[in-house]
């Protein structure tokens, strides 16, 4: 059986070939060069590749693609016990959502200085989260927060929620 049609008990190494495969393929499809894989123990769970100007969704990274499926199999917001393979280090929202899904590790092949080299410059982002909202690039203003405040007691007080 070919190694990228295994699905069990893959190393490290062929998950990130698989990532790197998924962002080659992107890319000849005319998406962005970014895969990704999500693996437990061995085994792939889900794939993503970048659909940033193929699904006109800036939101539509390998990452946050493949955390979406992921999610959708297991039936679950929480993957923890799985790892993620990308191709690139994960620009600051995937970061978060991997983060917020709860992967265990990281993997990634390209690092952003490698992104930034062909036009894919995220460092301004993460600077950016750095700098008090007021005095960031793009402006911010906090509005009726006395209305929205209710609605964040309304869910500390809630009993039967679901933390996440």
């Amino acid at each position: 059986m070919k190694e990228k049609n295994r699905t069990k008990d893959m190393t490290n190494e062929a998950l990130m070939r698989r990532a790197i495969e998924l962002s080659a393929d992107s890319v000849r499809n005319g998406g962005g060069p970014f895969g990704a894989v999500i693996a437990r123990r061995g085994e792939i769970i889900a794939e993503g590749s970048n659909g940033v100007t193929i699904q006109n969704d800036p939101t539509a990274h390998a990452e946050v693609s493949a955390i979406r499926k992921a999610c959708q199999k297991l039936g679950t917001f929480d993957l923890s016990g799985c790892d993620i393979y990308t191709s690139c280090e994960p620009c600051p929202m995937c970061l978060g959502a991997i983060y917020w899904s709860h992967l265990d590790k990281i993997y990634y092949a390209n690092d952003r200085k490698d992104a930034a080299n062909i036009g894919f410059d995220d460092d301004f982002i993460y600077q950016e989260i750095e700098v008090a909202p007021q005095y960031r690039k793009k402006p911010s203003e906090i509005l009726l927060r006395n209305e929205a405040i209710k609605v964040f007691q309304l869910w500390d007080e809630k009993l039967d929620k679901t933390e996440y």
